[in-house]
């Protein structure tokens, strides 16, 4: 073998005509579009391969790390990142011991609930062993964050402290409809904020672009960063206008967004949204360069949340912590997998930050500037991302700004629209929960563990929901029948034939009626009908699911028949969707039909009605 020829050059290249002829042969007819392309939520298009051709249009390409227009992130020499955790610990002495346990367990900075943060005293117990210039302390749900800020200058004069406040009138309007004060008053409090931060904690931030709203409403990641960035221009907009320069506000601002769990799209995302903000900042003729950095905190999404099979949860924040890691994300909590149901405990939050420590410590993460460099495949999403966030941007932007578009109902309405589409995909089970819509487990019980919490209620303004919320209504209403002392609804799999095709839609049944947790009595597959019809009426089971091949349904009506004699309120429905015989069953006495272009959703919450749960 010849050492000196590099790996695999003495294959010939193939070029991008010749791999297009290949896939037009294999689809061998079929439409390449609907076959291959990937139509997103979001309106992109995305192509099934990418090569190093598609890079070459790219503008962002030619950026370096740390320098505009900031898509390889701010950092130049690592990728790392603050792990923070965020604590809703009313009680400011149990919140202090909570995040100095974190921090020693390998936390980087924390996150304070300042509702009752109110006193120097309080404040010096939150802050009891904690370096605020080594480790980063934030603060949110305050009331008063000047009141705030000036106990924090008295409490300490280290202008390298480190942090922020969740301070957003903006965001606060946008969940509520209404401003803390006044808009006007507002952005005095925010100009007296950003002067006193200058002064005295530099390096900290006062003002937070809470993007994760739109995102835990259901916006999409296109219509998630153009309103975030409207969002942020309108307070540049606002403040250079009363005086303030470019270059004191953006040093004192931070984004929050919320990271999902579609793995490369999240990438992109951080991507796009630093370019896009440096593009605007740039409008503002700062006279630094750093200026048009984004400090962007990501935490993990709530709306892809779930109560049922809780730690799948788990399994969703981890690739939302890789996203986020590999985007180049500033800072990133990951929330506890048990927060949607209950107060989270020592064991949640120690698993949350052990999956960042791992992508540290094992994985090498921060090792990396900018590990995404060069993907053709996220290098093109990054571009089309920031293109479509642009377009939206500036349509909000000519409806008169944030305000106004929020004023309107365009933002409301706008994610409205798209939470109408994924609700459907949801109730379809085209877009899979594991462990809710899809693959429960039936066994699992909920309702005795659930905790209240005030997170996603309803506050007037943009509403806060998750995906599962409808599905999981329906099982815990099963559960609260059944704890009242009332009979759980039993489903009968009726299978015959075929064996593949009976245990196939046996199977699918099974997980249908499986996802409210009915009662199912499966069986291995009945010789003759009447022995299946009367094992059927034996159960007494208020569904009878019959489960067999499309050609032997025919057959089986004879079953529906002789079980409705018997029985007239049992529900017999046909696993499968037997066009050229729906008329023939129904007649026979089959009352519905369930199969892959079944709404779920719809169609358990109807059992659910006529059993009286």
């Amino acid at each position: 073998m010849d050492k000196s020829k590099k790996l695999f050059e003495e294959f010939p290249p193939v070029s991008t005509p010749q791999w297009e002829e290949q896939i037009m042969q294999d689809l061998k007819g079929a439409d390449y579009e609907k076959k291959l392309i990937w139509k997103t939520t979001e309106g992109l298009k995305v192509k099934p391969y990418y090569r190093s051709e598609d890079l070459e249009q790219l503008a962002h390409m030619q950026c370096v790390p740390g320098k505009s227009p900031f898509a390889r992130g701010n950092k130049t020499n690592d990728n790392d990142w603050e792990i923070r955790q965020d604590f809703e610990e009313a009680d400011v002495a149990k919140a202090n011991a909570m995040a100095v346990n974190s921090l020693k367990k390998g936390a980087c900075s924390v996150g304070f609930n300042a509702e009752n943060i109110t006193s120097a005293e309080s404040l010096k117990k939150a802050l009891k062993d904690i370096n605020i210039s080594e480790n980063p302390v934030h603060f949110f749900h305050s009331k008063n964050y000047s009141n705030l800020l000036e106990l924090l200058t008295q409490e300490s004069s280290d202008k390298n402290a480190l942090g922020s406040f969740n301070f957003d009138p903006l965001g606060y309007f946008l969940l509520y409809n209404k401003f803390y004060q006044g808009f006007d008053k507002n952005i005095e409090d925010t100009i007296s904020l950003i002067k006193t931060a200058k002064e005295k904690f530099p390096k900290f931030h006062v003002i937070n672009i809470n993007g994760q709203n739109f995102h835990n409403a259901g916006a999409v990641v296109v219509q998630e960063l153009a309103f975030t960035l409207a969002q942020a221009n309108e307070y540049l907009a606002a403040l250079t206008e009363k005086g303030l320069s470019v270059d004191d506000i953006t040093p004192r601002m931070r984004f929050t967004i919320a990271i999902g769990s579609n793995y490369f799209l999240e990438i992109a995302k951080i991507r796009a949204l630093r370019i896009l903000w440096g593009k605007i900042v740039e409008q503002y003729k700062p006279s630094d360069e750093n200026s048009q950095k984004a400090f962007i905190h990501g935490e993990c999404s709530t709306w892809n949340k779930t109560i049922y099979d809780p730690y799948v949860n788990m399994l969703r924040t981890t690739t939302e912590a890789m996203s986020a890691a590999i985007g180049g994300i500033d800072s990133f909590t990951v929330t506890p997998f048990d927060e949607t149901f209950k107060k989270s405990d020592d064991f949640s939050y120690r698993i949350a930050r052990n999956q960042q420590i791992i992508l540290k410590e094992e994985a090498y993460f921060n090792k990396v500037v900018d590990p995404s460099a060069g993907s053709y495949y996220i290098e093109n999403l990054t571009e089309m991302i920031a293109e479509a966030t642009w377009k939206l941007f500036v349509e909000v932007e000519t409806q008169g700004g944030f305000i106004k578009s929020v004023e309107s109902g365009f933002i409301k309405n706008e994610i409205e629209k798209t939470c109408q589409q994924r609700d459907i995909d949801i109730a379809m089970r085209k877009q899979a929960f594991v462990g809710t819509n899809i693959y429960p487990n039936t066994l699992e019980k909920m309702i005795d563990k659930l905790q209240p919490t005030a997170k996603l209620s309803a506050l007037g303004g943009l509403r806060q929901y998750r995906g599962t919320q409808a599905f999981e209504a329906l099982r815990l209403a099963v559960e609260n029948h059944a704890k009242e002392g009332f009979k759980i609804p039993s489903v009968f799999l009726f299978t015959y034939g075929n064996p593949a095709m009976r245990k196939a839609r046996a199977g699918f049944a099974s997980g249908f009626f499986g996802v409210v947790a009915y009662d199912i009595i499966d069986n291995n597959g009945f010789k003759t009908i009447e022995e299946g019809v009367k094992a059927a009426i034996e159960s007494k089971s208020e569904i009878v699911v019959l489960c067999s091949s499309d050609e032997e349904y025919a057959e089986m009506a004879a079953a529906a028949t002789m079980i409705k004699e018997k029985a007239p309120n049992t529900k017999i429905l046909v696993a499968g969707n037997p066009t050229e015989i729906i008329d023939q069953l129904k007649t026979a006495g089959v009352d519905g039909f369930i199969h892959m272009k079944t709404n779920v959703l719809d169609a358990l919450t109807n059992y659910n009605e006529k059993f009286g749960i």
